[in-house]
């Protein structure tokens, strides 16, 4: 099964409560964002698919495994099965754009065969087909310190391609790009829950490319999901109950209270 539940869930870390009443149903091949202020718990609600956040009560299943009771070696066994993209990439950016990627192949690769970057000829067949899925296969040598925010994001989701996952969580994927970067990012990760019919699930701030891209919102406050629908349902009166009390309002709505883009369109060249 490849599905992701959560039934009268609470989240949290180690005795305080960050969500709860969480109630979630992720079918394969789904490309979701959660949208919601700062600090209502999305990151939460991401890590917590990974088996990174303590479970208070209710049920929560990844792949057909209770979060809430889960054995070390299937936990591991379930981590492999999910690419996780953060902000802050977590690439080795000395090395190379095709080491890194390759790096996402770890748990497939002896430890000498690792440590002396030894790769087979399929492995390097999978490499670069991770390279064109990303639009770098004419970055393979560089070294990542030297790429643009952008393209070292674009690494990181060939990595995590090449972990050969069936979920990828991008926790805040775009959140220190430039548009153009960002819009580059974000054409990525549809193109490739497009073509690998992988689900993708987002933490985003922008609200325009959570409408833009993704089948489904998921919008929190108050330790909760408020709406959980297609993007075309988020009229006015859900987004403000999504950023009600928050800082955020203010940049989501113009002066007379109307939505507005919150980045322009661009075209993509990062």
């Amino acid at each position: 099964m490849n599905g992701i539940s959560a039934e009268n869930v609470k989240l949290g870390y180690g005795d305080r409560v960050v969500l709860e009443d969480v109630n979630l149903t992720v079918a394969k091949g789904e490309f979701i964002s959660i949208i919601g202020p700062s600090g209502v718990g999305k990151s939460t609600l991401l890590m917590a698919i990974n088996g990174n956040v303590k479970i208070f009560g209710g049920e929560m299943r990844v792949f057909d495994k209770n979060l809430h009771n889960i054995r070390n070696s299937a936990l591991k066994d379930l981590r492999s099965r999910i690419g996780v993209i953060f902000q802050g990439y977590n690439l080795v950016k000395r090395s190379s754009v095709l080491d890194n990627i390759a790096g996402g192949m770890l748990r497939k690769m002896n430890p000498l065969q690792a440590a002396v970057k030894y790769y087979r000829h399929d492995q390097y067949v999978q490499i670069y087909e991770y390279m064109r899925a990303v639009n770098l296969e004419g970055e393979a040598l560089q070294r990542c310190d030297r790429l643009s925010g952008g393209q070292m994001q674009r690494v990181a989701i060939a990595r995590a391609l090449a972990q050969d996952p069936e979920v990828i969580l991008a926790d805040e994927p775009i959140s220190s790009l430039d548009p153009v970067s960002a819009k580059g990012v974000m054409d990525t990760l549809q193109r490739i829950n497009r073509q690998y019919g992988l689900t993708v699930i987002a933490n985003l701030h922008q609200l325009d490319y959570a409408r833009r891209y993704c089948n489904r919102v998921i919008g929190m406050n108050g330790g909760r999901i408020v709406y959980d629908g297609k993007p075309e349902g988020l009229d006015n009166d859900t987004i403000a109950d999504i950023y009600h009390g928050s800082r955020e309002n203010e940049s989501v709505f113009g002066a007379h209270g109307s939505v507005f883009p919150v980045a322009a369109e661009v075209v993509y060249d990062a």
